[in-house]
């Protein structure tokens, strides 16, 4: 069909539904005021936090280039309709690293079983050690030191590296790249941290709110290469876990479903 037509399709269509909507706008807005049943109260709970930053075309990424791009094929002006074509690097943005990323045969982010990308959240908060080193990790230490305070980590579960480095989201201090010229300088997991968890505890996702799992100076890719091959699955540049308790929180991961993708951009979202 020409664009033409489909133009004028549109057009015609926006003109016969109008007069069905205005007829039913006052009968929508009587039944909005009708209890429905919350399906979070019947999760028990309370509100709903969004964990994605928004993805842009200046949004910082791990090589420092650009990965997202925006044409607009169709705008509003023109043909009453809009519609984008985005091309975009499968890592940017809040994403997921399937286990396909870094192993040969690993599951793809199709593939990574549903039920597992709704789990419980273990927030470790390093913010402390953090902000004094930038370089700071995630170690056995911190996993023990939450568990002692908040009781066994849950089998299924996320557990996240709360840096606070989502606040230098919007500057250079994100990739934080060191006076060589190429070094980054974030926090992330400690390989004896990761296998720590695979060991001795039913985790099946990692979360951090970096670039990466490994921390920037990391020169092997460590626990990338530990963990993902191992079946998990992991979130970078995860926002917003300050807004959540250390335990208690649901996580809802909106992987996309592409076929042999490595990974891809996420909606990601908490139940408190």
């Amino acid at each position: 069909m020409c664009h033409h037509c489909v133009t004028e399709s549109v057009k015609s269509r926006m003109l016969s539904r109008r007069d069905f909507f205005r007829a039913s706008a006052a009968a929508g807005a009587a039944a909005a005021v009708v209890s429905t049943p919350n399906p979070l109260l019947a999760q028990s709970a309370s509100r709903v936090e969004d964990m994605t930053h928004e993805l842009h075309e200046g949004f910082p990424t791990y090589f420092g280039e650009q990965q997202f791009f925006v044409d607009q094929k169709f705008n509003y002006a023109d043909h009453k309709f809009n519609i984008n074509e985005w091309r975009l690097n499968e890592h940017t943005g809040t994403h997921v690293d399937a286990p396909l990323h870094f192993s040969e045969d690993g599951l793809s982010v199709a593939e990574i079983p549903v039920g597992d990308l709704v789990c419980p959240l273990a927030v470790i908060d390093i913010r402390e050690k953090a902000s004094a080193d930038p370089d700071a990790q995630v170690t056995p230490e911190d996993i023990e030191a939450w568990v002692s305070a908040n009781g066994e980590i849950p089998d299924g579960a996320c557990v996240a590296m709360l840096s606070g480095w989502g606040a230098h989201v919007s500057s250079d201090k994100f990739r934080n790249v060191g006076d060589d010229g190429k070094t980054m300088h974030f926090p992330g997991f400690h390989i004896e941290a990761a296998e720590m968890l695979m060991e001795e505890t039913g985790a099946r996702g990692m979360a951090v709110d970096t670039l990466s799992l490994d921390h920037g100076p990391s020169p092997d890719f460590a626990v990338h290469y530990s963990w993902l091959p191992s079946g998990r699955w992991g979130l970078e540049c995860i926002a917003n876990l300050e807004s959540l308790p250390a335990s208690g929180a649901t996580l809802v991961v909106g992987a996309p479903k592409v076929r042999g993708g490595s990974g891809g951009p996420a909606r990601v979202f908490a139940m408190v």
